[in-house]
Formats: structure tokens, C-alpha cells, sequence
């Protein structure tokens, strides 16, 4: 059961349009389905915002370090609520899906995101669950910094939309746990968009 929903991105409002917030833009998007607030909490250097209490609790973190120091924040987070690493969900920005395509995977390496890198190094361990919100490659390895500090075109935001709402629409299947079917719901929205192109 997911316990703790981490999204990345850059704090400030310079990067709030970025690429490398659409984990921001998706934490957004679930306090407003919840009717939650984010406050922000020095202690665990992030803005907080929970669900319930107890043990069943689920604490959403976007956290206020920059994108390659988030792994302390969440860190932070987890062992103040004792969450285990296959208990966090953390939802980032994937160069390797294209605009409109979300996936869920547990595990894996941080395939050069520097967010998903300084979590497994603070947590000391990759198994967190990742819910990856395509964003597109630029196509050149030496433009790929510049590409996900930049805003993205109005034709890509609409298709992030669309991948934030389909994520939002699988959320309650995540959380209860149940992945394999999650995963699935995913793939077969994304197979049946494809038939309709």
C-alpha cells in the first residue's frame, strides 16, 4: 500500500512551467481531487499536505530542495512516518516516454534523473514505485538539460494533461495496492488511444 506520494520538480517560480515539474504539476492536481492544502514543513524541507491519520495516512511531499537534492527531503519524511521504500510513490517526468504517455513501474535504475538518483542514494535502495509522465527526448544527449528546464509546447502540455488525468483516474487502484491492475489500466488506455490515431 502506498503510503507516501512524492512528486519532483524545482522550486520557485521560475521552473513551475518546466518540464521537470510535471511530478509537481500531478501532486497539484490530486490535493485539489483530495481537498488538500500543501504547507510548507522546514523540518522535512518540503511542502506537505495528508490524507487521514494514523496509519493509513497518505502523505503527499513535493519537496522544496532543488530536483537534485530531493532524496533528503523525502527521506526526511519517511522516517518520521516510518514508511518503508516499497511503501513511496514517486511521480517525475520520463525523457524516455513521449508527451501523453504515463507509465507505473516498480524499481529500476534512475536512468540519469538526477531526483530519482539522489533518492535511491539517501534511501539506499531503488524499490520505491514510479509513476513516469512522458515528456518527450529532445533527441540530442547534450540538449537534454536545457530541454526539461524549458517550458513545453501548447500541443505537449495538452497531452501531459492527458497523462495527468488517466494517472489521476488509476490513483485509487495504486494506493490500494493493487499495481499489476493499475499497470494494466494504464497500458490499455494507451493502447486504446493508439487505435483511435
Amino acid at each position: 500500500m502506498i503510503r507516501l506520494l512524492v512528486g519532483l520538480g524545482n522550486p520557485t517560480a521560475q521552473y513551475e512551467k518546466t518540464r521537470h515539474n510535471a511530478g509537481f504539476w500531478f501532486l497539484d492536481e490530486v490535493a485539489r481531487s483530495f481537498g488538500l492544502s500543501f504547507r510548507e514543513e522546514s523540518q522535512f524541507r518540503g511542502a506537505l499536505a495528508r490524507r487521514g491519520s494514523g496509519a493509513d495516512a497518505l502523505v503527499l511531499l513535493k519537496p522544496s530542495t532543488y530536483m537534485n537534492r530531493s532524496g533528503a527531503s523525502v527521506q526526511a519524511v519517511a522516517a518520521y512516518y516510518k514508511i518503508a521504500v516499497d511503501e513511496i510513490l514517486v511521480v517525475h517526468d520520463e525523457l524516455d516516454l513521449v508527451p501523453g504517455v504515463v507509465r507505473l513501474k516498480k524499481g529500476g535504475g534512475h536512468g540519469g534523473h538526477n531526483g530519482l538518483r539522489d533518492m535511491v542514494a539517501h534511501l539506499k535502495s531503488p524499490d520505491f514505485y514510479r509513476l513516469r509522465l512522458g515528456i518527450g527526448h529532445p533527441g540530442d544527449k547534450s540538449q537534454v538539460a536545457n530541454y526539461v528546464l524549458d517550458a513545453p509546447s501548447k500541443a505537449e502540455v495538452q497531452e501531459l494533461s492527458g497523462a495527468i488525468d488517466e494517472a489521476l483516474r488509476a490513483l485509487p487502484i495504486i494506493l490500494s495496492g493493487d499495481y499489476p491492475r493499475a499497470m494494466n489500466e494504464l497500458n490499455v488506455r494507451e493502447r486504446d488511444k493508439d487505435k483511435k490515431g
